[in-house]
């Protein structure tokens, strides 16, 4: 099987794409014929080792996952002798505990979060829509607790994540500004913003006690830039973990206005797996739909890496395995 890998860290071009035997599956483990997988900023910051928080999780004195991706969507081959819900054939959409869906095949155990795919959608489609919505949902869901009626802001919101959390957010209710770039106005708009905010034009941050919830979906802000932009009770939260927002989750806890972080992918695969399947019915229902920028044969993954580290991308860029994917 061809397989993207990168035995050092640093810029795109240190990823090769090559030739490996295609793994057997152990008791446990599904094999998978990967048809689609996402490239996200993840992937671009365990490829370069940077910052710090990524070079201590996938080094730190060499990459600890050779081959990335983190997501699939695509075909069962073959299943180990202890495997009961599952069987070749099925389609399925994945999250692999151990990266490397960024080849023509991958194991990934039974228990992780692996659900059925929807016959509705292509399989670009489900890793797309997936992606960024996994990240959102338990960010709006769970730390903020978004109700209907309040106001969320989110930074960020043509990004997979934000382009997620757009569309979450107005389905739960909320009244949504997004912050973007003006040639994204319309895509958010779209998307159920009710109001946009040019970057490049506006500092959002000046605004007084006006968000409920400010979800900077980049990483691009800070609690103490937004912290008068939030409501009293209202609740700051950022994608991009750092020592300052670990320092400020404790001392705003019990304060007017907290800050805060999630770290999703920690998250026990059963609620994964739920949200995955929750996620699927908001697709198949148009309630949330996929947003892909770009998509790449794996031959052109040096390519697909550049893109995403320009940081400009809108919604999702998709790996596919072949020219029919």
């Amino acid at each position: 099987m061809r397989a993207v890998v990168h035995r050092a860290f640093g810029p795109p071009e240190v990823l090769s794409v090559e030739q490996a035997p295609a793994p057997v599956p152990e008791a446990d483990e599904l094999l998978i014929r990967v048809h689609a997988a996402t490239l996200t900023a993840v992937d671009s910051a365990a490829r370069r080792g940077e910052p710090l928080p990524a070079r201590l999780a996938f080094g730190p004195l060499r990459p600890r996952y050779p081959t990335l991706g983190a997501d699939c969507a695509g075909r069962v081959e073959a299943v180990g002798a202890n495997v009961r819900d599952f069987a070749p054939g099925d389609e399925v959409v994945a999250l692999s505990p151990r990266f490397g869906t960024h080849a023509d095949y991958v194991c990934v155990p039974q228990d992780a979060a692996v659900v059925a795919k929807s016959a509705a959608l292509t399989y670009a489609e489900t890793v797309a829509v997936s992606e960024g919505a996994m990240t959102a949902l338990p960010f709006l869901r769970d730390a903020a607790r978004l109700r209907p009626g309040q106001s969320i802001l989110v930074n960020g919101a043509s990004g997979s994540i934000g382009s997620a959390a757009v569309q979450l957010a107005a389905h739960m209710g909320a009244e949504v500004t997004a912050v973007c770039g003006g040639g994204n106005a319309d895509l958010v708009r779209s998307l159920g913003a009710h109001r946009v905010i040019d970057y490049t034009a506006e500092d959002f941050t000046e605004a007084r006690e006006a968000y409920d919830v400010v979800f900077d979906a980049v990483g691009k802000s800070s609690f103490g830039r937004c912290r008068r932009a939030l409501r009293v009770g209202g609740h700051y939260l950022t994608t991009v973990p750092s020592l300052a927002i670990m320092g400020q989750m404790l001392w705003t806890g019990l304060g007017r206005r907290r800050a805060g972080i999630a770290f999703t992918g920690l998250r026990p695969p059963r609620d994964r797996a739920r949200d995955l399947v929750h996620i699927r019915e908001l697709a198949e229902s148009g309630t949330i739909r996929a947003v892909i920028d770009r998509s790449y044969p794996l031959d052109r993954a040096v390519e697909a890496h550049g893109y995403v580290d320009a940081g400009h991308k809108k919604g999702a860029v998709v790996m596919r395995m072949s020219e029919e994917d």
